[in-house]
């Protein structure tokens, strides 16, 4: 992954859960949630780009377990000082691209990495998704692209 990028995430591990405090988005978070609550209920979970837990936290309110990984240590050290009340979660420092899992898992979520994975990589990253979900697994991703001077919301 891009250094720059990785240093940029570890720069603002603090304030980067703020994006989720503005008012407009509050409807399109609880639908989200819910979603991804119902979609990866009693499944065990593999999570790429888990940031600050944000999203493990979530999902651990329903999943039986989750393996959230990040490349960026000070996001992850953040995200395991929450509590995850329900399921199992480990986390793992990870480049995706050279992870090697041999645990095949019946989901794999991805939250606001899907616009980080380069077009030219995106054949290399769908195939490496093949190998952490099981046969017939649930693959989610979710993100948005932030214009300047507006909200969009969360899709």
């Amino acid at each position: 992954m891009n250094e720059d990028l990785i240093f940029y995430y570890k720069q603002r591990a603090k304030e980067y859960e703020n994006i989720y405090l503005k008012p407009e988005r509050q409807d399109d978070l609880k639908t989200a949630t819910t979603i991804l609550q119902e979609t990866f209920i009693k499944k065990d979970i593999f999570e790429i780009g888990c940031g600050t837990g944000y999203w493990t936290e979530k999902i651990g309110k329903t999943a039986s377990s989750i393996l959230a990984t990040d490349i960026n240590e000070t996001v992850v050290e953040i995200a395991r000082k929450k509590d995850y009340k329900n399921a199992a979660v480990t986390f793992g420092i990870a480049d995706f691209y050279s992870y090697e899992e041999t645990k095949k898992y019946e989901g794999l979520f991805g939250g606001f990495i899907w616009s980080h994975i380069p077009v030219q990589h995106l054949y290399k990253f769908l195939f490496k998704i093949s190998k952490f979900v099981l046969p017939g697994g649930t693959v989610v991703f979710m993100d948005y692209n932030y214009e300047e001077g507006s909200n969009r919301p969360i899709t």
